[in-house]
């Protein structure tokens, strides 16, 4: 018994499954279905210039994000990306990201204290579209956080 070697084990021969003329017909179908692209006319563009960072994302009058893009997408480094230059090389590359959604008017809403807030709104106004609004909505602390005690030395 114990001269005999296992034997490997041989795979059972099997029979090819018949399918039907419509399965060989239509191969399935593979990856994701394309999303379809909204038409709106008229949407926000919301601008968040920090003093680190620009970031510019626009929307439909719903809220729903068409397109966004930031300074440190855009590729610039440090400092580099809360400067007003940044801040309009930002705005033209969202705009050119939704120009097929034909969107025409903005209403736009301004937050932070960034170098970047002004060129931004006119970077928005010289890609051709209508401004209805410009609004600042950075938020303000209306009694702030208590201060720390005073220093004794």
């Amino acid at each position: 018994m114990a001269d005999e070697q296992p034997q490997p084990l041989q795979p059972e021969p099997t029979t090819p499954v018949e399918t039907s003329e419509a399965q060989k017909a239509a191969p399935a179908p593979v990856g994701k279905k394309k999303a379809k692209k909204k038409f709106v006319t008229a949407g926000n563009a919301y601008v968040q210039a920090t003093y680190n960072n620009t970031i510019v994302t626009i929307t439909d009058q719903n809220g729903a994000v068409l397109g966004w893009s930031s300074a440190g997408k855009m590729g610039f480094k440090g400092p580099k990306k809360s400067t007003p230059y940044a801040a309009g090389i930002t705005v033209r590359d969202v705009v050119e990201r939704i120009r097929d959604t034909g969107i025409k008017t903005v209403d736009v809403f301004v937050r932070g204290v960034g170098s970047g807030r002004e060129a931004a709104v006119r970077a928005l106004g010289a890609q051709g579209l209508t401004l209805n609004i410009i609004k600042d909505i950075t938020p303000i602390p209306h009694n702030g956080c208590r201060p720390p005690k005073v220093r004794r030395v």
